[in-house]
C-alpha cells in the first residue's frame, strides 16, 4: 500500500533513464517559457518607458521602478539564465555560457536597487508586504548572480545546476505574478497575472504530483493571504471576495489535476521509450555478443576481422587465425548435465578472452572459439590455455585442440581463413598427442578437395559420377550371398576414384549428405528393376542412412516413393543405422524408425560395439539385424578375449530374436569360428571387396560367387 501511495505521489524511485527523460522534457519546456518571458518583459519595459515619457511621469519614476521595473528586470534576467542553461543542455554548445554576464548585469542592477530600497525602508510609508518584496527580489537576484557565475566558470552541464535554475525561474515567475496581481487587485482589477504564471509554471513544466501539490498550495495560500489585507480601490472591499476565493479554488484544483495528468502522461511516454531503448540496446547487444558466454559472436568477428585485414598498417605476417575445439566436451555434458556444461563454456570463453587480451576473440559455435591475434607468443598462450582447461575438466578428459592459419598477400576473407584454421583443427581430432596444427601445404591439398566436394556434389550426381558399389553379405549356413551392402563411390574426372572416407564426413559437416543417400537409393532401385526386367536374380540390399537424413529431408517418404516408382518389394530394401547416430535425439530417431518398420522395411544396427552405449541401444530400440563391428576381429588370432566376447554377442542376438552379422571377415579361420558359434551372416574381403554391380554379377555368372537358393530363382 505504501509503495502504491508513493507511486501515486510521484515519490517512488525512478530509473536513471526516466529521470533524464523528465529533465530533458523540462529543459525543452524551459526554452519555450524563457523565450516567451524574455519577449514579454522586453516589451513591457519598452512600453513602460514610453508611458513614462508620453504621460510626463518622470516625477513618479522611482515609484514606477519600485513597483514594476525591478520585477521586470528580475524576471528578464531569470528568463535569460534559464534559456542559457536549457540551450546548453540541448545543443551542447559551450560558447552559450558567455551570455551569462548579461544576466549578472541585470541581476546586479536589481540587487543594487533592492538594497537601496531596503536601506530607505520606513514603516510609516512602506508596507511590510513591499519590504518583503524587496528582500525576496534581492535574494532571487543573488541566486541568479551565483548561478550565472557557475555557468560561466563550469564548461560542463550539470543536472543540479539546471534544476536549480528551473526552480529559481519558477519562483521568480510565481513571485512576479503575485506582485503584479496584488497591484491589479488593489485597483479593482482581475488577478490574471498570478493565474497565468501558475498555469505557466505548473502546466508547462513537469512536476511530481506531490511537488506540484505543494507548489500550488503554498503559492495560492501566500497570495490570498497577501490579498486579505488589501482594500480594493474602486469597491472599497477589504480582502478577497467570496467569488474570488471560489474562482481561486477552482483554478487551484484544475491546475493540480492538469499537473497530475501531465506527469502521468509524460511518465508513460518515458517508460515506453525506456522499454524501446532497452529492446534496441538488447538487439544491438545480441547482434555482436554471444548470448551464452557474453563474449563477441561471429557477426562481430567477421566484420572486425575483415576490417583489420584490410588495414595497410596490419602486419599480416605476424597475424594468425586460431580455431579452438574442446574435444570430448559432449561427454562432459552427458556426465554433468547441460547446465554445468554451459558454465564451463562461459569459464573457457573468458579464459580465452583474458589470455588473448587486445585480440579479436569470439565464440564460433557450441564448444568452438576463434581468435585473430599476433602469431608472436601465441603458442605459449595456447599451451597455457590447454593446461587451464585440463584443470577444470573434472572426471571427464577434456583436450584443447587448436588449428591455425596465417593469412598472406592480399587476403581479406575472414570466413575462408577460419575454414582453414578449422580444417587444421579437425585434422588433429582423436590425436591426443597433438594439441596444435598449423595449416600447411598438405592440408591445403585436402582443403581444396573438401571445397571441391562441397561445391560439386550436385554436379557429380547430375552427371553420374556417384556410383554404387556392392559388397556381398554371405549366409554362414550355405556360404551363398544372401544380401548386399550398397556403398557410395565418387568416380571424379579430376580426382579419379574417391573413397567414401574422403567425402562422406564432409557432406555430413555441410549438411548435404541426404543428396548422396537419395542418389544411392535411386540407383539401387533402378538396378533392381533392371535385373528383374531381365529375369535375373537379385538379393536384398542394405542402405546406409545418416542421422542427418532424418533432419534434412523426409528420407522415409523418399525411400517409399522411389521403391514404388521402380516397383521394388520392400523386403529387398533394408536400412542400416550406425550405433553412434542413436546417441543423439533419441526420441526423434525412435519415431522415424517406427515409421520405417511400420512401412515394411527391416532395420539393421550398424557398427555394434564401436560405441560405449551398445547395450542401452539394444534396450531402447528394436532391430532386425545386429551388425558386429569389424574391430572385434582385429587381432583374432592372438587375442583370446575376442572369441568369448563374439560368442556371447551372437548368443545375445538369438535371445533378442535378431539376425547376427559380423563384418571385417578376412580369413577362413574367422569365418569357420563365426559359423561354429552360430553367427548367421558374414561380410568381408574373404568373400569380396565392394565392387561395381556389373563386376559383381559377372562373378556370379562365372560361378565365383553364388546367390542363396531363395533368391537365385527370383526375377
Amino acid at each position: 500500500m505504501g509503495t502504491r501511495i508513493l507511486k501515486w505521489l510521484g515519490l517512488d524511485k525512478k530509473s536513471k533513464y526516466v529521470r533524464d527523460y523528465f529533465y530533458t522534457t523540462n529543459m525543452k519546456a524551459s526554452i519555450y517559457m524563457s523565450i516567451i518571458v524574455i519577449v514579454l518583459e522586453i516589451w513591457m519595459i519598452i512600453r513602460m518607458t514610453k508611458t513614462i515619457f508620453r504621460d510626463h511621469l518622470q516625477d513618479q519614476f522611482w515609484h514606477i521602478v519600485e513597483k514594476y521595473y525591478s520585477n521586470y528586470f528580475l524576471l528578464l534576467a531569470a528568463g535569460v539564465l534559464t534559456l542559457l542553461f536549457a540551450a546548453r543542455h540541448l545543443t551542447g554548445k559551450k560558447w552559450i555560457r558567455w551570455i551569462s554576464p548579461l544576466v549578472i548585469a541585470l541581476s546586479t542592477a536589481v540587487c543594487v536597487f533592492e538594497i537601496w530600497m531596503i536601506s530607505k525602508y520606513d514603516p510609516a510609508t512602506v508596507t511590510r508586504t513591499h519590504f518583503n518584496n524587496y528582500v525576496i527580489n534581492l535574494c532571487a537576484g543573488i541566486f541568479l548572480i551565483a548561478l550565472s557565475g557557475v555557468i560561466l566558470s563550469d564548461t560542463k552541464h550539470r543536472k543540479w545546476q539546471g534544476l536549480s535554475v528551473m526552480y529559481v525561474f519558477s519562483f521568480v515567475c510565481l513571485n512576479f505574478g503575485m506582485i503584479i496581481s496584488e497591484n491589479s487587485y488593489a485597483k479593482g482589477e482581475q488577478i490574471l497575472t498570478f493565474l497565468t504564471m501558475e498555469l505557466f509554471v505548473i502546466c508547462l513544466l513537469i512536476w511530481r504530483p506531490a511537488v506540484g501539490f505543494a507548489v500550488l498550495t503554498v503559492s495560492y495560500h501566500i497570495f490570498f493571504h497577501r490579498l486579505n489585507g488589501l482594500i480594493a480601490f474602486n469597491t472599497g472591499t477589504v480582502g478577497t471576495t467570496e467569488s474570488t476565493q471560489i474562482n481561486g479554488f477552482t483554478m487551484w484544483i484544475s491546475t493540480l489535476i492538469f499537473c497530475i495528468s501531465n506527469y502521468n502522461r509524460t511518465l508513460q511516454q518515458a517508460l515506453k521509450d525506456e522499454n524501446l531503448e532497452k529492446m534496441n540496446s538488447h538487439l544491438s547487444k545480441i547482434s555482436v555478443e554471444d548470448e551464452l558466454t557474453g563474449i563477441h559472436n561471429m557477426v562481430h568477428f567477421r566484420a572486425e576481422a575483415e576490417k583489420l585485414l584490410g588495414y595497410v598498417t596490419t602486419d599480416k605476417e605476424d597475424s594468425v587465425f586460431l580455431f579452438f575445439d574442446i574435444e570430448n566436451f559432449k561427454s562432459y555434458n552427458e556426465k554433468y548435465g547441460f547446465h554445468a556444461g554451459n558454465e564451463l563454456l562461459i569459464k573457457i570463453a573468458h579464459l580465452i578472452e583474458d589470455e588473448f587480451k587486445g585480440s579479436l576473440v569470439s565464440r564460433f559455435s557450441d564448444d568452438h572459439f576463434v581468435v585473430l591475434t599476433r602469431s608472436t607468443g601465441a603458442m605459449e598462450k595456447i599451451m597455457k590455455l590447454s593446461g587451464d582447461i585440463k584443470d577444470n575438466q573434472g572426471e571427464v578428459h577434456l583436450e584443447l585442440k587448436c588449428g591455425a592459419y596465417q593469412p598472406s598477400g592480399e587476403e581479406t576473407d575472414s570466413s575462408l581463413a577460419l575454414d582453414r584454421a578449422r580444417f587444421a583443427c579437425n585434422s588433429i581430432k582423436k590425436h591426443f598427442d597433438r594439441p596444435f596444427r598449423m595449416y600447411d601445404k598438405s592440408l591445403e591439398d585436402k582443403f581444396q578437395l573438401k571445397q571441391y566436394i562441397v561445391n560439386n556434389i550436385d554436379h557429380a550426381i547430375e552427371n553420374g559420377f556417384i556410383k554404387v558399389y556392392y559388397q556381398p553379405v554371405v549366409s554362414t549356413e550355405n556360404g551363398c550371398i544372401c544380401g548386399l551392402e550398397a556403398l557410395a563411390r565418387w568416380l571424379d574426372p579430376n580426382y579419379g576414384l574417391l573413397p567414401p572416407g574422403s567425402f562422406i564426413e564432409i557432406l555430413e559437416e555441410y549438411r548435404q549428405i541426404h543428396k548422396l543417400d537419395q542418389c544411392i537409393i535411386e540407383q539401387v532401385c533402378r538396378d533392381y528393376r533392371g535385373k528383374a526386367d531381365a529375369g535375373e536374380p537379385f538379393v536384398p540390399v542394405s542402405l546406409n542412412f545418416s542421422r542427418l537424413d532424418f533432419e534434412l529431408c523426409d528420407i522415409v517418404g523418399y525411400l517409399t516413393e522411389t521403391a514404388e516408382k521402380y516397383n521394388v518389394p520392400k523386403h529387398y530394401l533394408d536400412v542400416e543405422i550406425t550405433e553412434s547416430a542413436l546417441t543423439d535425439q533419441q526420441d526423434f530417431l525412435q519415431n522415424a524408425m517406427k515409421v520405417l518398420r511400420s512401412s515394411g522395411y527391416k532395420i539393421w544396427l550398424d557398427d555394434f560395439g564401436s560405441g560405449y552405449s551398445s547395450l542401452n541401444v539394444l534396450k531402447d530400440y528394436q532391430f532386425d539385424v545386429l551388425k558386429i563391428d569389424m574391430k572385434f576381429l582385429h587381432g583374432f588370432a592372438n587375442n583370446q578375449k575376442t572369441r568369448p566376447i563374439l560368442e556371447n554377442i551372437v548368443s545375445l542376438t538369438k535371445q533378442l530374436n535378431m539376425i547376427s552379422l559380423t563384418e571385417g571377415v578376412e580369413t577362413k579361420e574367422q569365418y569357420e569360428f563365426l559359423k561354429n558359434i552360430g553367427c548367421d551372416r558374414a561380410q568381408g574381403y574373404l568373400f569380396s571387396k565392394p565392387v561395381p554391380g556389373e563386376e559383381l554379377w559377372s562373378r556370379v555368372k562365372r560361378g565365383e560367387l553364388k546367390i542363396s537358393p531363395e533368391y537365385s530363382n527370383a526375377g
